[in-house]
């Protein structure tokens, strides 16, 4: 049974994530505007094809899908969050497509409270585990995970694929964050050499900059998550305000819509390798949208906690909703399946389209 220290560290961590799923619920933290509706597709009005030709399937890191869809990253480490990820895991088996772990810092810390483990119940395609950069290295008064914690985190989930978090954004705008980053770059390409590795974004997007210096590293792939989803910044905020950390909060504000919108993340970090294109996906127009601009697959987290937080059910009908609204979309382009869909012409309009031209001159 832990003790002291140890008991209150856990009970922090708990809350802190509570808190997190709380302050989304309850709170707008999202940007203002969705730079996914900035992104225009052709309409094909002679398509040649039957819509129920359309074939949604697809390959993501050696995984078969029925659909180019991973619930990305949401929860883990407190109570409530079994029943999330229990939800989530039972969805994404029977629609056959991806799912991502919260982030396993409680899981390593304290032990797993079955938040995590729910995962391996259930026959998920492709289950990608999770870890932050920030916890890879030396922080104030925190020793840096090992080796073998992470792959106690990978275990933990039967992990095909152990994500990176970057959430920097994150921790400067949190009361207890993490602001350590020099020398993750070289635990994410030791790691990578351990098992496979891939990075993620947390909602503030990878410039080209980076993408080609993580390239380096021998990842198998990164999720670009960029501006227009839930903004920590703005979680952190709001936490920052109830706890009175007012230079917290002061931060959190500033920095609300910080990053790259998340269509010009993709076209920024398109460096060779399979991308998860997130950040304020909401339908299956968008999902389109983010695979004709080079991504792999898309990935949502917001758009379906409220149906985690309900059953299963509401899970599967949220995401056959998605993938009906795909499934349009390409019959409408004149996709047969998602290789012909990722060939298709786009226009970019609005902020997005200014923002990509400001970058290139």
């Amino acid at each position: 049974m832990l003790k002291g220290k140890g008991w209150e560290g856990m009970k922090k961590i708990e809350k802190r994530k509570a808190d997190h799923i709380q302050v989304t619920m309850d709170q707008n933290v999202c940007p203002e505007h969705n730079h996914w509706n900035d992104v225009k597709l052709i309409h094909d009005s002679l398509p040649e094809l039957d819509l129920e030709e359309v074939d949604t399937k697809t390959v993501l890191f050696g995984k078969r899908l029925d659909m180019p869809l991973v619930v990305t990253a949401i929860t883990g480490g407190f109570k409530q969050a079994e029943k999330i990820n229990r939800n989530l895991a039972e969805a994404c088996a029977e629609m056959r497509i991806g799912l991502g772990i919260g982030s396993q810092r409680a899981g390593i810390e304290h032990g797993d409270d079955g938040s995590y483990s729910v995962l391996k119940d259930y026959d998920v395609p492709l289950r990608i585990g999770n870890v932050g950069a920030p916890q890879l290295i030396s922080q104030q008064r925190k020793r840096p995970f090992t080796m073998d914690q992470v792959r106690k985190a990978r275990d933990m989930v039967d992990a095909d694929v152990m994500a990176v978090h970057l959430n920097y954004l994150q921790e400067v705008a949190q009361p207890e964050g993490d602001t350590k980053a020099k020398g993750c770059m070289a635990k994410i390409r030791d790691l990578a050499k351990e098992m496979p590795t891939m990075v993620k974004e947390t909602g503030a997007g990878i410039s080209r900059e980076t993408a080609q210096r993580l390239k380096g590293t021998g990842i198998i792939g990164m999720d670009v998550s960029g501006v227009s989803g839930t903004s920590f910044a703005a979680v952190e905020m709001y936490r920052a305000r109830e706890m009175d950390e007012k230079r917290c909060a002061a931060i959190g504000q500033t920095f609300l819509d910080w990053g790259i919108p998340a269509p010009a993340a993709l076209l920024e970090a398109n460096v060779g390798l399979p991308m998860i294109a997130s950040g304020g996906m909401l339908n299956g127009l968008h999902v389109a949208c983010g695979l004709a601009l080079g991504a792999s697959s898309a990935g949502m987290a917001r758009a379906v906690l409220p149906a985690a937080l309900e059953s299963p059910q509401a899970v599967m009908d949220r995401l056959a909703l998605v993938r009906d609204e795909l499934r349009v979309t390409m019959f409408l382009t004149g996709s047969k399946d998602v290789k012909a869909l990722s060939k298709k012409g786009y226009v970019l309009t609005g902020r997005t389209d200014e923002w990509v031209r400001q970058r290139s001159v």
